[in-house]
């Protein structure tokens, strides 16, 4: 309110909350001190659930602690598939609708009534699931990465999909991408280019070829460097046609050497990793600093492996007899025949001068 009068603001701090800092302006975010809080994980949802939400909930619904008993598969199930949240605003309205739905059972049928809520009974009370969450492979495929990302609600996991046809160098990237993304796209086409030779493909193998790089849920915006290394591995994967495992996932930025840099929201990534049942993760070896913020229980079912380049990457992430001799010239030698055809000699047709033409498709 307009005071229209002097006011001392000399001794006053003023604290302000926002979920993203996107949307604050550049001059005003300079004079403020900015404290990042990450969001709840699954864990700690589930236990300020048990230990307050719920309680609150009966009270405020008129119910005693034995007219109701929500399983902790049932609050798990609340949490993946019917919230998506940093906080636990709305595991607390999802809670509050299941004890409302209770007390309307007890007193019709008895005051002291036992009503038991599982993860299979969730439907019963609040409907259809709203929500799904990313889950490993359960093959290893050719051309399909498992990668991390990280929002503002958390951790999740981010699946990559190349495909190669016969064509004149076209790459093709789909899946409503940033520009950051797009460009770790090109990154990682670019040093899977200069590494020809090693894996067995010949140094003008993209003339021949349409590139098409895809990332599912395009309804869901999705930009950062951090996909880099999970863009180049699917590349390889396509062009060799070796398999990538599936109970792997990885996260890191990547130069047009190959080199892996650090990300950031390491910890959320790998919460999200564990949460779809991956084993594995490959993290660049500058965020070892970070692996402490990982819960030691999410740590006991993790291996967290460390890499600086992109060919340590491929070493892990392929299906490979031998790894050490995937990368001796020949050995990574693709099965796909219109790779090995030699370059046409004479006079190039129109378009062939370019290595490569670049069209996004953000639908």
């Amino acid at each position: 309110h307009y005071l229209d009068c002097d006011y001392d603001l000399s001794k006053v701090l003023f604290i302000t909350t926002a979920n993203t800092l996107d949307r604050i302006p550049r001059p005003l975010q300079d004079r403020m001190e900015v404290i990042r809080i990450p969001g709840y994980t699954e864990l700690e949802k589930l236990n300020i659930a048990k230990k307050y939400l719920l309680k609150k909930q009966q009270e405020a619904n008129g119910l005693w602690p034995e007219n109701i008993e929500v399983s902790d598969g049932a609050i798990q199930g609340i949490i993946r598939h019917y919230t998506r949240e940093a906080g636990v605003r709305n595991l607390e309205r999802e809670l509050a609708s299941i004890c409302r739905k209770v007390a309307v059972e007890v007193v019709k049928t008895d005051r002291n009534a036992h009503v038991k809520v599982s993860s299979s009974s969730l439907g019963k009370y609040l409907g259809v699931p709203k929500f799904r969450y990313g889950t490993a492979e359960t093959v290893p495929q050719v051309g399909v990465a498992t990668g991390l990302a990280w929002t503002e609600l958390g951790g999740e996991l981010l699946s990559v999909e190349v495909t190669i046809v016969p064509g004149r160098g076209k790459l093709t990237i789909t899946g409503q991408l940033g520009d950051v993304m797009q460009e770790s796209a090109q990154a990682a086409l670019s040093y899977v280019r200069s590494r020809a030779e090693v894996l067995g493909l010949d140094r003008g193998f993209y003339h021949r070829i349409d590139i098409h790089i895809h990332i599912p849920e395009g309804a869901i915006p999705k930009d950062g460097p951090s996909a880099g290394i999970t863009l180049a591995t699917a590349l390889v994967s396509a062009l060799t046609r070796s398999p990538i495992r599936n109970d792997l996932a990885m996260t890191g930025e990547i130069t047009l050497r190959g080199r892996v840099l650090p990300i950031g929201g390491l910890k959320e990534k790998v919460l999200a990793a564990h949460r779809g049942g991956i084993k594995t993760i490959l993290m660049p070896k500058d965020n070892a600093k970070d692996i402490e913020e990982i819960p030691p229980q999410i740590m006991k079912g993790i291996t967290l492996i460390q890499v600086e380049h992109m060919d340590e990457v491929l070493k892990h992430a392929l299906v490979l007899t031998d790894p050490d001799a995937f990368f001796k010239s020949g050995k990574g030698e693709s099965d796909l025949a219109f790779l090995r055809e030699p370059e046409p000699k004479g006079r190039m047709t129109p378009g062939d001068e370019e290595d490569t033409t670049v069209s996004t498709n953000l639908s």
